[in-house]
C-alpha cells in the first residue's frame, strides 16, 4: 500500500492538471465577446457570419421545426393511424385503410427529406465550409487591426512558434508553396481517418457515446484553431505535436460546440453545431491559447502531464510508416507537384491562390 502511495499521488496531481487545463480550454472557448468585437470592426464578417446564421439556423433548422410541429401533425390528422369515430366502422375493420394511411404519410415524409432536407444538407455542408474560410480570413484581419493590447498577425506567429517549439524554415518561392499544399492534402488525410475514427468509437457499447464525445471535442477544436495556424504559416508537424500536448485544453475548448450531439438528432445537433462552428472558430482567432497554456504550466510545481498521441490511429492510416513526422510526406507530395508544374506550359504563379 505504502509503495502504491507515490503513484497515487501522482495520478491525482495530472489528474488536477488536466481537469485545470480542460477548465481554461473550456472558458476560452465561451469568450463570444470576442465575436462581436472582431464583428464590430470588421464588416464583411458581419454579413458572412449572419448568412451562416440565416442558413444553418433559420432556414435549415427552421425547416425541421415547421416539419416536425406543423407537417407531421397535419399528416396524421389527414391520415390518421387510427379510425376516426365519424368514419365507417365498416371500412375500418378490416385495418386494409389504415395500413394504407400510415404507408402513405410515411412516404410523403420520406419525400420530404430527399427533397428538400438531404440536398439543403449537402449545400449547407459545401457553402458553410466556403462561408467558414472567408469567416477566419475576416476574423484573422480584423484582429490584425486591434488596439495596441493585441498582437498583429507576425507577432502572433511567432508567439505560438515559441511556444510550440523552433524549427526549421519553410522554403521560400515555389518550393515552400508546393509543401505548403503537400501539407494540406496530409491533414486533410489525416483528419478523414480521424473522422472515420470518430464515426467508428460511436458503435462501442456503454463507453462509446462518452468516447464519442472526447473525440468529436479534439476534432472540433483542431478545426477551429487550425484556420489561424493556417494564416500564421505553422507547420503541421508543430501543430500536431502542440495539440497532443495540451490535449485536455482542446478538449475543453471544443466540449461547447459538441454539446448538441449529446441532446439532439443528428440533423438538428448538425444545424445547431452549424451555427456555433463559425463563433467558436473566433473566439479561436482571438484567443491566445499558447500564452493561457503556458500561464498555467508555471503555477505548476511538477512537469506537466505528457502528450496524448491523439492522431497516432489516424496518421499509421493515412501514411502506414508515420514518417510525416520528420516532413517527408509534404516534401515528397511537394517534389511531385513541383515536377508536374515544370512539365506543365502553365505559369506556376497561377497556382498560387
Amino acid at each position: 500500500m505504502e509503495a502504491a502511495k507515490p503513484l497515487i499521488n501522482a495520478f491525482k496531481t495530472k489528474s488536477k492538471q488536466a481537469t485545470l487545463l480542460w477548465l481554461e480550454g473550456f472558458r476560452e472557448a465561451c469568450c463570444l465577446h470576442r465575436v462581436f468585437i472582431l464583428c464590430h470592426r470588421s464588416r464583411k464578417l458581419l454579413i458572412r457570419t449572419g448568412q451562416c446564421f440565416l442558413l444553418n439556423g433559420f432556414i435549415f433548422l427552421g425547416s425541421i421545426i415547421i416539419l416536425n410541429s406543423v407537417i407531421v401533425p397535419a399528416l396524421h390528422w389527414i391520415l390518421p393511424d387510427r379510425c376516426p369515430e365519424f368514419c365507417s366502422q365498416e371500412l375500418c375493420s378490416f385495418g386494409g385503410i389504415l395500413k394504407f394511411y400510415s404507408f402513405l404519410r410515411l412516404g410523403l415524409i420520406q419525400l420530404f427529406y430527399v427533397t428538400w432536407f438531404y440536398p439543403l444538407y449537402v449545400f449547407s455542408i459545401i457553402l458553410s465550409n466556403i462561408w467558414y474560410n472567408d469567416i477566419a480570413k475576416y476574423g484573422f484581419a480584423a484582429m490584425g487591426r486591434s488596439g495596441p493590447t493585441t498582437l498583429d498577425p507576425v507577432r502572433q506567429n511567432e508567439a505560438l512558434a515559441l511556444q510550440i517549439g523552433a524549427g526549421t524554415e519553410r522554403p521560400t518561392g515555389l518550393g515552400g508553396v508546393m509543401i505548403g499544399i503537400g501539407e494540406q492534402v496530409y491533414s486533410l488525410l489525416l483528419l478523414s481517418c480521424f473522422f472515420l475514427e470518430v464515426y467508428v468509437t460511436g458503435f462501442i457499447p456503454y463507453a462509446g457515446k462518452a468516447l464519442n464525445f472526447l473525440l468529436l471535442s479534439w476534432m472540433y477544436a483542431y478545426y477551429c484553431f487550425e484556420y489561424k495556424w493556417n494564416f500564421s504559416e505553422v507547420r503541421l508537424d508543430k501543430r500536431l505535436d502542440f495539440f497532443e500536448s495540451n490535449w485536455a485544453f482542446f478538449a475543453g475548448f471544443g466540449s461547447p460546440c459538441v454539446l448538441p450531439v449529446l441532446f439532439f438528432s443528428p440533423l438538428v445537433s448538425y444545424g445547431f453545431m452549424a451555427i456555433l462552428f463559425p463563433l467558436f472558430v473566433l473566439t479561436a482567432t482571438g484567443s491566445e491559447a499558447e500564452q493561457v497554456i503556458s500561464s498555467q504550466r508555471t503555477k505548476w510545481e511538477v512537469a506537466g502531464f505528457g502528450r496524448l498521441p491523439i492522431f497516432n490511429a489516424a496518421d499509421t492510416l493515412s501514411n502506414p510508416r508515420s514518417c510525416f513526422r520528420k516532413r517527408k510526406t509534404a516534401k515528397k507530395l511537394g517534389v511531385m507537384l513541383t515536377q508536374v508544374l515544370n512539365r506543365s506550359s502553365i505559369p506556376p504563379n497561377l497556382y498560387i491562390i
